[in-house]
């Protein structure tokens, strides 16, 4: 039998279970915002994927790809006694979601920003910015503790930085710069695109924040069929800090057993107030 990772996690709540996969260079940190409301309805397990916060790397040193990903999380939930969850996953982590529900270990994908739909392979980063995060850390965090700077510093990724806790912003930042597997994370995120689009035939929703820096939405073609578009509006590449409540939502609607995939185009999501 296979070595199941040692993955870290938290676990809470009672219903259907839905598991939650941060993106490249985050830990199940950026799901806080969502977890206590979604275990009011759901059995939510977060977790730290492979190689990044307190989850080691790959066995056998084994080439982080997103289908390698998916393929652990899937022994994991195994040893757990979970087969096919509802999966979420943000960026790289809506990727390795989509992964897993092609190899049919997922009942629905909900992707918020995915990585992988893009058209050719990004190919390698032109400016090593963590890299020289990385030789400036002592610095870099200690000037976190100013507004100013813990919000220029995700504003990459969350569309209103203002709302993300100090203490999260700071250790978001953090987790970024320490995590053991970005880097072969990242050049294998960036080497390949996902395949095989059509062979994915549970229900899919793509989510995209509006104020999205990094990613731009996927063509038509790239898309699994069926799969329901939703554009969030005010929300970044990241948004659980941007819209908590609308975000909670999106994860409840796309893991209702009354999500059939079958509501194409693209749908507009407001959030309380807007």
């Amino acid at each position: 039998m296979a070595e199941r990772p040692a993955i870290s996690y938290e676990r809470a709540g009672a219903g259907e279970p839905l598991v939650l996969i941060h993106g490249l260079g985050a830990t199940r940190l950026v799901w806080k915002p969502q977890i206590e409301a979604l275990a009011r309805q759901r059995d939510v397990i977060a977790l730290d994927m492979p190689g990044f916060g307190r989850s080691p790397g790959l066995p056998d040193g084994a080439a982080p790809t997103a289908a390698a990903l998916g393929t652990a999380i899937s022994g994991f939930l195994e040893g757990l006694g979970i087969e096919r969850p509802h999966v979420a996953g943000n960026s790289l982590g809506g990727w390795v979601a989509l992964e897993m529900a092609k190899a049919e270990r997922a009942a629905s994908a909900c992707l918020i920003s995915p990585a992988g739909l893009w058209q050719n392979p990004l190919g390698p980063r032109t400016v090593d910015v963590r890299g020289l995060a990385k030789l400036t850390k002592p610095l870099l965090l200690a000037a976190t503790r100013r507004e100013g700077v813990r919000e220029g510093m995700l504003r990459t990724v969350v569309g209103r930085p203002q709302n993300v806790p100090p203490g999260d912003a700071r250790q978001m930042i953090a987790d970024w710069i320490e995590a053991p597997g970005y880097a072969a994370s990242n050049e294998e995120m960036r080497r390949h695109v996902f395949e095989d689009p059509e062979r994915v035939t549970v229900p899919v929703t793509i989510a995209w924040g509006e104020l999205d820096r990094l990613v731009a939405p996927p063509k038509s073609h790239r898309r699994p069929p069926g799969s329901r578009m939703v554009l969030l509006e005010g929300c970044g590449h990241t948004p659980n800090w941007d819209d908590p409540e609308l975000i909670t939502r999106l994860l409840l609607d796309s893991s209702a057993e009354t999500s059939a995939g079958t509501a194409l185009g693209t749908v507009r999501q407001r959030g309380a107030g807007r």
